[in-house]
Formats: C-alpha cells, sequence, structure tokens
C-alpha cells in the first residue's frame, strides 16, 4: 500500500523526536467540523487561515486533536506532489500541510510529558516557533533529496526562507495577541534557523 504525504511527515518528525502513539491522520477533520470549532475557539480565531488549521482542547484529562485542511490546499498538493520536485507552485502549501502536523505532533508530546497549560499565550509561542524552525530543516531535506550529490546551494535556502518567513504579513491580523505572536515568533525562527545555516553538518 501506498504511504501518504502525511504518514511519511509525521514519520520524519517521530524519528526526530518521539511517537506520539496515534496515526495523526486519524485527526483529520472536514470543513463543518473546522467551522464548528473555529465558532467556539473565540473571535480571534476567525482571523487564522482558512486553508489549513489545528484545533487542541483538553476533556477529562485526555488531549483532543483536530487537523484540517481545505480542498483547495490538498488538491495543490495532489496536482504538484512534492515528493516529485519542489516548485513555487507547491511550496506554500507543503509549508502550511507541514506545520500543522508538527503543531498536532508537539502538542500531544508535550501533553504526555505532563504539561496541560494549552490555551496559555506561551504554549502557542511555542508550538509556532517550533513548527517554523521543524518544517525550514524538512524543505531542506525535500530539497537537498533532490539535489542529490550536489549540495543545497545558497539559492535554495534563500528560496525556502522567502516563501517560510519573507512571505509571512503577521501585521495583517487585527487582534493584537495575534499580531505579536506571528510577528515574534516568525523573527526568531528567522534568526535561528539563519544560525544554523552557519554551522557545519556535524555542529547542526
Amino acid at each position: 500500500m501506498n504511504t501518504t504525504l502525511f504518514s511519511e511527515v509525521q514519520r520524519l518528525f517521530e524519528r526526530t523526536y518521539a511517537s506520539v502513539g496515534i496515526n495523526l491522520e486519524d485527526c483529520l477533520i472536514d470543513r463543518s467540523r473546522c467551522a464548528y470549532l473555529t465558532k467556539l475557539a473565540g473571535a480571534s480565531a476567525r482571523e487564522l487561515s482558512d486553508l489549513a488549521r489545528t484545533f487542541l482542547r483538553t476533556a477529562d484529562d485526555r488531549l483532543y486533536v483536530g487537523i484540517y485542511y481545505s480542498n483547495w490546499l490538498i488538491e495543490q498538493l495532489e496536482k504538484n506532489d512534492p515528493r516529485a520536485g519542489l516548485s513555487d507552485s507547491n511550496i506554500r502549501s507543503l509549508i502550511m500541510f507541514v506545520e500543522e502536523i508538527n503543531h498536532a505532533l508537539h502538542a500531544a508530546l508535550q501533553f504526555k510529558a505532563g504539561l496541560r497549560r494549552i490555551n496559555a499565550e506561551d504554549f502557542a509561542r511555542n508550538l509556532e516557533l517550533q513548527g517554523l524552525v521543524d518544517t525550514y530543516l524538512v524543505l531542506l531535506l525535500f530539497v537537498a533529496f533532490f539535489r542529490r550529490t550536489q549540495k543545497v546551494s545558497r539559492t535554495d535556502r534563500r528560496w525556502l526562507r522567502f516563501h517560510l518567513f519573507e512571505c509571512q504579513t503577521p501585521d495583517a491580523y487585527e487582534d493584537e495577541g495575534l499580531r505579536a505572536r506571528y510577528m515574534e515568533t516568525c523573527e526568531l525562527a528567522a534568526t535561528y534557523t539563519h544560525f544554523l545555516d552557519t554551522l557545519n553538518g556535524a555542529r547542526r
């Protein structure tokens, strides 16, 4: 049976960190469920992307995760499968796809470790920061795979950084909290990944 892009990304993250013990693909939700959970999440949640979203809630000392991808985003990835190559036609869709898996995985790992304050702002910021850094590293792996014997070039890195960091528009959020969250995490992730790029492979 062919593996899905979702399962491959989850497996990559689990090899890097730890297994969450569940198939996160089972957490995928449809548009109607996304709309319902968005309404429950409050006014600021309506400003978040309607292309991809991760929902988290706790009840009876259990963590519930919902991962939403719009039909449009899935269609883009199906038409331009990143496993066949990265280009301007699929890079933004892949970024959103990977980030949501990363959010769900790290939320689950932290919950298993005893962290329960999933509604805290610092929890959300940490997830966002981790998601940006991890997504950048995943994108580098994609590029390296297609480069095969060639090194990932500075041009490759600049292209990835443009789509992951420079295209972000956190100042577009009306909610002050969201604006501050995404401005800070984008800046920190860009700085940290730039530092990683200066290290050799062994030190990295």
